[in-house]
């Protein structure tokens, strides 16, 4: 099994974090117990000092028909998903277009925009724990809003197969995603609270656009934490744990993290 140094600063979406190690897995690697698979960092805040890490490696980096399903290893990247449906006119996975990560943390999380969602085109997913691999079924995993429960790591999905890529709806996602910052983040911080924006409810409270060090709750949108220049951690806790405080103070509403924390 390799290692290779990633400088998170540079790789994560949120461009915060330092050097570490991370495992890269290939296939024939037995998958250890405890470290925790990064995937593209998309919704990475990473401490000084995480925990060990891996990522899974080119050889789950894979993307096929067979059948009537389409087979997408865990290491492919949301954009090579898209750019494939795309030219061979496979329906269902557009909102890709504006979705970083790479198949098995877009699956990890559900994600997806609106009541568009990864698991609503899934048909099953092979796991693997250790040197042991399973097969399940869609229905034999418990998921919901932003989240899917499995014990191990995703190598690989099935999707149901599809005609009729729609371009129409690429638009659509394109301005669904309009108010999001430009600058470095990892995307939404909170889930939303049933009923209401997690967005509106840090707004609320007075953080919107406050500022610590060159981390801020973004202007444009309240729910994005975003690196102004050179961004630490301590300073991004700070600001997630002080928007839990007050949300919870206000309205009596404990938000939970989107991203994880490391």
């Amino acid at each position: 099994m390799q290692t290779k140094s990633i400088d998170f600063s540079k790789y994560s979406s949120i461009k915060v974090g330092s050097i570490a190690d991370v495992m890269v897995i290939e296939k024939g690697d037995t998958i250890p117990q405890e470290p925790y698979i990064i995937g593209g960092a998309n919704n990475l805040l990473l401490s000084p000092h995480p925990p060990p890490l891996m990522m899974l490696g080119k050889d789950f980096d894979s993307i096929s028909v067979e059948g009537n399903e389409l087979i997408i290893g865990g290491a492919t990247k949301s954009g090579r998903i898209f750019s494939f449906v795309k030219k061979h006119n496979i329906a269902g996975l557009e909102f890709l277009s504006h979705l970083p990560g790479t198949l098995g943390g877009l699956v990890a999380m559900n994600a997806g925009l609106k009541s568009y969602e990864i698991f609503n085109l899934l048909n099953s997913l092979t796991i693997i724990k250790g040197e042991i691999k399973t097969s399940l079924p869609k229905d034999a995993i418990r998921h919901g809003y932003r989240y899917a429960s499995m014990d191990g790591v995703v190598i690989e999905a099935r999707f149901k197969l599809r005609e009729g890529f729609d371009a129409s709806l690429v638009e659509h996602f394109r301005a669904m995603r309009a108010n999001q910052p430009p600058q470095p983040s990892a995307g939404s911080v909170f889930k939303n609270p049933q009923g209401d924006y997690a967005g509106r409810l840090i707004e609320a409270v007075g953080l919107k656009g406050k500022r610590v060090g060159d981390m801020a709750w973004s202007s444009i949108h309240a729910n994005f934490l975003v690196n102004l220049g050179k961004g630490r951690f301590e300073e991004a806790l700070y600001l997630i744990n002080l928007a839990k405080e007050r949300v919870k103070e206000e309205f009596e509403i404990e938000l939970k993290e989107e991203i994880k924390i490391l």
